[in-house]
């Protein structure tokens, strides 16, 4: 069995019977007493975050994830369809796994998937950069070069971006899918 001192950022643990993903985690020492683990987790059915204490050198229950690249084709439902680029096999996702970077996603997007021992999706992220198309935004005006000033612009998935100035409708821009952020114009 797993202790405190194996917690990582990104790991699986299962803590009051729930699956919970660790975002971020603090090891304490104060003057007087042993050490804590403050982690910072996310619940991976739910989605609700929470913050848990453990003692140095506390057992834990660390659980292994596989991860498997798949290709995001279609939505059904509250799920997206992704298929493993060699089996073909087709295997429903959860929405809620992809979190605000479902925005950013279109279809034929390759996708990181982790699943538990059960075989059951516990985890997604989209690739870290998306180029898109942008579909609508204002025109820019003429003469203004600051590259410091944004624009809404709608993409073609339906998210809006803000933009510089200079980017215009029919051009395709680099967004980083976590954030939202631009990034720069596709050549």
């Amino acid at each position: 069995m797993a202790t405190t001192s194996d917690i990582s950022k990104g790991a699986f643990l299962r803590y009051n019977g729930e699956l919970v993903m660790v975002t971020d985690y603090t090891h304490i020492t104060p003057g007087k007493g042993n050490a804590i683990y403050t982690v910072k987790s996310r619940n991976v059915k739910t989605g609700k975050q929470s913050e848990i204490r453990f003692r140095s050198g506390e057992k834990i229950e660390l659980v292994r994830v596989e991860t498997r690249e798949l290709q995001y084709l279609y939505q059904e439902g509250d799920s997206l369809v992704c298929m493993h680029p060699e089996t073909f096999e087709q295997l429903p996702v959860p929405m809620v796994l992809f979190g605000d970077s479902l925005k950013f996603l279109k279809e034929n997007t390759i996708v990181l998937v982790k699943f538990d021992d059960n075989d059951i999706p516990v985890y997604a992220e989209p690739p870290t950069h998306v180029e898109l198309e942008v579909t609508y935004t204002e025109p820019g005006l003429k003469g203004d070069t600051s590259t410091r000033a944004l624009k809404p612009a709608t993409v073609e998935t339906g998210a809006t971006v803000q933009v510089p100035l200079f980017v215009e409708a029919g051009e395709r821009i680099k967004v980083n899918a976590e954030t939202g952020e631009y990034v720069e114009r596709v050549k």
